[in-house]
């Protein structure tokens, strides 16, 4: 059985066109003028048991509106889908009972309470066994080092901080199906780094499926099997970073360390010159050519070291939005 399938899902927004003023408003009330915005177009998705997967996109694209439907909180315009064999929309408890949501803008801990007592009420709902629960807590806490803020009103704490204790909130059950909406929203790079630390070994040791959404490209490149990229509503492309990687960038990034100065007009002619600064110069090359260029650079100019990357994964995520029609 798949972890998560979704055939043609959709969600199209209706809002009302109004014209300012008061003349506006009354015209409105006797005809007004419909507006549809699509947020999902016929999204299909197969994500088995223990896959880890990354799901990007711009702003806007549909990520956050694609996981509140399989999570239950919005209902498709058109189109299906499971989660665990559940329709997420019906909320079954066998159902909530076996995932989470994460987002990175909202919160599920109590504003007004410390985040300790927010834990002891989900315990409660979950009917979690007090051994179970000091077992998992006890894990949580050492891990995200967060043993200084549980009796710390959520709303006094860091972004960084709750969102760690929002972490926590959603793991206390552990879910089979965990939802991830910026999970390193608001951390510095030793905790996100951290954070990805932990989520990986998480993964391995439990085999939950894990959808994960994220603006800092490092989360998707340490952590994610495969990506989904969603673009305007509708997915653009689906695989591995290594497939994306070869369809979306027909270059690469050579980084010459010069003996001597080199005119800019003599690297030009090896390739697209990205920088040259304190002797270091950044050329980008076809890659079918990439091994000629290099040896010819090598045989004519002062090169004393020579490195070759692929493209940042920003970029090649950045120039296939470039190619997605509108």
């Amino acid at each position: 059985m798949l972890a998560v399938e979704t055939v043609d899902l959709s969600k199209v927004y209706v809002s009302t066109k109004k014209a300012p003023g008061i003349l506006g408003s009354l015209k409105a009330l006797v005809s007004s003028e419909k507006k549809e915005t699509i947020a999902v177009k016929d999204v299909n998705l197969r994500i088995e048991q223990g896959e880890l997967v990354g799901f990007l996109g711009p702003n806007g694209a549909g990520k956050t509106t694609t996981l509140k439907m399989l999570s239950g909180i919005l209902y498709p315009t058109s189109g299906k889908a499971t989660v665990l064999g559940f329709e997420p929309f019906a909320r079954k408890n066998e159902m909530l009972r076996q995932i989470a949501l994460v987002m990175g803008n909202k919160n599920q801990l109590w504003w007004d309470l410390p985040a300790w007592d927010s834990f002891i009420v989900l315990r409660e709902l979950y009917e979690i066994e007090e051994k179970v629960f000091k077992s998992r807590m006890d894990a949580l806490v050492e891990t995200l080092q967060i043993k200084e803020v549980l009796h710390t009103q959520v709303r006094k704490m860091s972004l960084g901080e709750r969102m760690k204790c929002e972490l926590v909130a959603a793991l206390i059950h552990a879910p089979r199906v965990l939802f991830l909406d910026e999970p390193t929203l608001g951390l510095d790079v030793v905790s996100q780094k951290k954070m990805r630390e932990f989520l990986r070994e998480m993964h391995r040791s439990d085999g939950s499926t894990i959808l994960l959404t994220s603006h800092y490209m490092q989360d998707v490149v340490e952590l994610c099997d495969r990506v989904v990229v969603i673009d305007k509503g509708a997915v653009v492309f689906e695989g591995t970073l290594d497939r994306l990687t070869e369809q979306f960038s027909d270059t690469k990034t050579v980084i010459l360390t010069l003996e001597s100065e080199v005119e800019k007009d003599d690297l030009e002619k090896y390739g697209t010159l990205v920088s040259l600064d304190d002797g270091v110069a950044v050329l980008e090359v076809k890659r079918t050519e990439t091994a000629a260029i290099v040896s010819a650079v090598l045989q004519n100019l002062p090169v004393c070291d020579v490195k070759i990357d692929e493209l940042s994964m920003e970029e090649i995520v950045r120039r296939l939005f470039q190619q997605t029609p509108v």
